[in-house]
């Protein structure tokens, strides 16, 4: 196994784990109540998922 010749400087190593941080969850507005929501998830306020009512919302 390979060894290190030098120490890795702080700056070195955080530029290469700069990426790895958390993203911010996919946001969209859904087609039937126009509320935010998650992508790909039925919307909590109206119950639709695309055209097609998935739960009935109490209101």
């Amino acid at each position: 196994m390979a060894m290190p010749k030098r120490k890795s400087s702080h700056s070195r190593s955080r530029k290469r784990a700069l990426h790895k941080k958390a993203k911010s969850p996919a946001i969209s507005l859904c087609p039937n109540c126009h509320e935010p929501k998650l992508a790909h998830r039925v919307c909590p306020s109206c119950g639709y998922y695309g055209e097609n009512e998935v739960i009935k919302v109490e209101e």
